[in-house]
């Protein structure tokens, strides 16, 4: 198995945000939280409906992994996901805009 495969399979066992709210859940928090964070980071007029959602979703893994370290995110809900989503989609379009650069 490769490290990227590896680090993958840790960040989602890290991130069990996913019981909560399950898959489809999942994709429309992730498809709103990309798109305000696209909104928030300036990024919007660049990203079509599946970028938003992408961005949400690996937001929301990144989000719920970092969070996981200070509260428990698998009971958190469709808010406290929601808002854990918006944080991991800015920081994931942050990292993006200064790689881009």
């Amino acid at each position: 198995m490769s490290t990227t495969a590896v680090a993958v399979e840790i960040l989602a066992e890290r991130s069990t945000t996913t019981t909560s709210v399950g898959i489809i859940g999942y994709i429309i928090i992730g498809g709103l939280a990309g798109w305000i964070a696209s909104k928030f980071m300036g990024t919007d007029a660049q990203m079509g409906i599946v970028l938003n959602v992408v961005v949400g979703v690996i937001g929301a893994f990144l989000g719920g992994f970092l969070l996981s370290f200070a509260f428990d995110t698998a009971s958190g809900g469709w808010f406290f996901t929601f808002l854990t989503a918006l944080l991991g989609s800015v920081i994931l379009l942050f990292i993006v805009k200064r790689l881009r650069k």
